[in-house]
């Protein structure tokens, strides 16, 4: 089933059930008014939004309404928990060739993660607010999943059966803020503000055989300010699977329905073409498209994003159906 939440004035929205080709939604009222309420009772409310759900595609839905993505706000409006991982090594291994460093070995063994706000998300077509250009506004197109209850020392097989949605995640990265809290040694913070996801999230059974042992085999585009810039492959070139960034957060303590895990930027390797290295399925975020430039070229060419610029990360599946609705927002100034 697809789920969304639609703004209502409140903080944390009104739960409605949406149409498997995205036409039509309908109220959960009757069953649960928020996310949060169905997560935290799954396995008794689930099955009655999937019985309203086969309802709502059949056509017999009594009080459907036409979908509108520009009213959702996050699937999960504001979280218990947003921690992002760094699942595609391929992203990691570029960025750092770029400034000539070496990837450690760990990273291949231990993922890297970051935890997020998650007090504040904003919709797939909400601007994207910041206070200046100088910052180096930047996409991050990104896959997450929201879970149940995930025990501590849980397996990533045992992860894997927590899942309860899939969304898509526009992580957005203010990249010259980055470097200065990196050499503090806590991580990321004012180098990553709100996340906007998709304007839906689906169960698994929704994903069909695109969905296989905690990895999506589908294309996730990306196309800035009207011009497709990547086309990345999100199955072959995950280093971690879903259930191993879930089992990495629960070595030491429980994950709890209603945590959101990020996959990190999708990314794909690049292919030999004549003696020449290409990466001819392009990028899902400018810091990798300016790390690939630095190899080739010796320095990044490509400026990060400025007031007015779009970008818009979307999943077709196999139909060429929107998978999960599509992001796309606006670079917005803040205003006094």
């Amino acid at each position: 089933m697809k789920l969304a939440t639609y703004k209502d004035g409140s903080r944390d929205g009104q739960l409605v059930v949406v149409s498997r080709d995205l036409s039509t939604a309908h109220y959960a009222t009757g069953i649960a008014s928020k996310m949060q309420q169905v997560l935290d009772d799954w396995n008794f409310m689930a099955p009655q939004l999937q019985d309203l759900y086969e309802t709502l595609n059949n056509g017999k839905a009594r009080h459907a309404f036409p979908f509108d993505p520009a009213l959702c706000m996050a699937p999960l409006p504001r979280a218990y928990q947003w921690a992002d991982g760094s699942a595609y090594i391929n992203h990691v291994e570029l960025v750092r060739a770029a400034r000539d460093s070496e990837v450690p070995q760990s990273f291949y063994e231990d993922p890297l993660m970051y935890q997020g706000g998650s007090d504040d998300f904003i919709g797939a077509r909400d601007d994207v607010v910041c206070p200046s250009e100088d910052y180096g506004i930047d996409f991050e197109a990104e896959l997450a999943v929201i879970t149940g209850d995930v025990p501590m020392q849980a397996t990533p097989e045992q992860a894997l059966d927590g899942i309860r949605l899939v969304m898509l995640a526009n992580d957005v990265s203010l990249r010259h803020l980055i470097p200065n809290e990196l050499t503090k040694g806590f991580g990321f913070f004012q180098g990553k503000p709100a996340t906007a996801f998709s304007p839906v999230a689906v169960t698994l059974d929704e994903l069909g055989d695109a969905w296989d042992k905690g990895r999506l085999h589908l294309t996730v585009q990306s196309t800035w300010n009207g011009r497709k810039v990547g086309m990345c492959d999100a199955g072959p070139d995950m280093t971690f699977h879903f259930g191993q960034l879930i089992a990495h957060i629960c070595k030491t303590r429980n994950v709890r329905a209603g945590s959101i895990v990020g996959s990190g930027t999708v990314s794909n390797q690049g292919v030999e073409t004549k003696g020449k290295k290409e990466w001819p399925k392009g990028y899902s975020c400018i810091a990798e498209k300016r790390a690939i430039e630095t190899i080739l070229d010796g320095k990044p060419s490509t400026e990060y994003m400025k007031f007015g610029d779009t970008i818009r990360i979307e999943v077709k599946g196999k139909d060429g159906q929107s998978v999960f609705g599509a992001i796309d927002q606006k670079i917005a100034p803040l205003l006094p």
